[in-house]
């Protein structure tokens, strides 16, 4: 049998956090309704040839070697010329045609395409264009508020209530990078054992959880090579993880205040047209407020630890910090 770990925990002070520092700018609405704007695009018909951010309906038919392969055929299949959801060659086949128009052309699909059964090889496609249609987008008027839940149209209040989620985005956000720097050293500072029977067991609820996510896709699971071999290292992770801030929560008394939880609650029903239902909801039955017991365990962890290690502002931007960086 396995006992429970003896934890010890490690010198902070020789640690330096980076906290981010950042505000939602103009230019951040600016660029979320420009979004908005992309979403809600719509396509009108045009007699011209198709060109960059046209949406093309076209038939076609690849054959290799003389003959027809699996997923090379469609009909009435619509492209946008530009997304990059095809091969750039059948993009570039694609431009300058116009709808009623036939071309046939060759392409080598790249080594490590998806469809393994014809990767590396050369293709050669017949396609017709159905249609060719332009985007349009839609203006930022009193319609346009009032379809994004302004009852006024008013286009100060859409700007605002924009401005808003993206100061909670964002404060969620600068939240979750001083957390994973927080449990990055807390993990680098520490010493313990951890018991494998605690992470097999974190491995298998890992894996049951995406089976079951997969299955509500329809996906079959003889199509797929899941095994819990997969989740090890993150069970490994989040196992190790739980143990120290369990430790430092015991050492600490570090219990979730009613004050914290209720914030934390009131938060997450921003998200809700009727917040306030959302947080009576939550606190109709005890057990709701779990998730939330633990969130706020976790920041108290996260604040014990800023306040033992050193911290540093690094001035950011919103952009910098909710984009990916480009590989």
């Amino acid at each position: 049998f396995e006992v429970y770990p003896e934890i010890k925990l490690g010198e902070l002070s020789g640690v330096t956090i980076e906290r981010p520092v950042a505000e939602v700018t103009p230019a951040d609405v600016d660029r979320t309704i420009d979004i908005l704007r992309q979403q809600n695009v719509r396509y009108e018909a045009v007699t011209r040839p198709a060109g960059h951010g046209d949406r093309a309906v076209v038939d076609f038919t690849g054959k290799i070697d003389g003959v027809a392969f699996p997923g090379g055929q469609a009909k009435d299949f619509a492209i946008i010329i530009g997304e990059g959801r095809m091969l750039p060659e059948f993009e570039t086949a694609l431009a300058g045609m116009a709808a009623g128009e036939t071309k046939t052309f060759g392409l080598t699909f790249p080594a490590d395409y998806h469809g393994q059964e014809v990767a590396g090889k050369a293709a050669e496609f017949a396609m017709t264009v159905q249609s060719v249609s332009e985007p349009k987008l839609p203006q930022v008027d009193a319609e346009f508020a009032v379809k994004f839940g302004i009852a006024s149209g008013s286009l100060e209040e859409l700007r605002a209530e924009i401005a808003a989620n993206l100061a909670l985005e964002l404060k969620r956000k600068m939240e979750r990078v001083l957390r994973d720097q927080v449990l990055r050293a807390l993990k680098a500072t520490s010493e313990l054992v951890i018991p494998r029977s605690l992470v097999e067991l974190d491995a298998q609820q890992l894996l049951d959880r995406a089976v079951a996510d997969l299955q509500s896709r329809g996906v079959k699971m003889e199509d797929t090579q899941l095994s819990i071999d997969a989740f090890r290292p993150q069970a490994e992770e989040r196992v190790t993880y739980g143990l120290i801030v369990n430790e430092i929560t015991r050492i600490y008394q570090l219990e979730p205040k009613p004050e914290q939880v209720l914030a934390l609650v009131r938060e997450a029903a921003q998200a809700y047209e009727q917040p306030e239902a959302v947080v009576r909801w939550h606190y109709e039955k005890p057990g709701r407020l779990n998730d939330f017991e633990a969130q706020a365990v976790e920041q108290s962890v996260v604040d014990w630890a800023l306040s033992h290690a050193r911290v540093e502002n690094r001035p950011t931007s919103f952009a910098a910090l909710m984009e990916p960086p480009a590989r």
